[in-house]
């Protein structure tokens, strides 16, 4: 599937801020020029720009130049990984609910 190891940790650091998950679900609809991406925030081009690099450095987007413009879209391959990371924890929480349901159960 992936064929580099990701640092989860600095996969939720990136997504631990708003405006960084902001610019990802701007990216769900498709890619977008970094321009495009700024007309959203009241912030700087500058302030955009740093937001995206965290983003790609935690190899959530993949930033592509097409002539002067830079075109930034979602990497897929990594929010997959990372789904799938967390969904082994889903099913570990869900075990560790049943069986205090069972324990609740039998304690009345």
């Amino acid at each position: 599937m992936v064929e580099y190891a990701l640092n989860y940790n600095n996969i939720f650091q990136a997504l631990a801020d708003e405006t960084r998950r902001g610019i990802l679900l701007q990216l769900i609809d498709g890619e977008k020029t970094i321009s495009e991406i700024a007309t959203s925030y009241a912030m700087s081009f500058a302030a955009v720009a740093k937001h995206l690099q965290v983003l790609e450095s935690a190899r959530l987007v993949i930033k592509r130049k097409h002539g002067r413009m830079q075109i930034v879209s979602v990497n897929t391959q990594t929010i997959a990984s990372t789904t799938d990371y967390l969904q082994r924890y889903a099913v570990l929480w869900d075990q560790k609910f049943n069986k205090l349901e069972a324990l609740l159960k039998e304690a009345k």
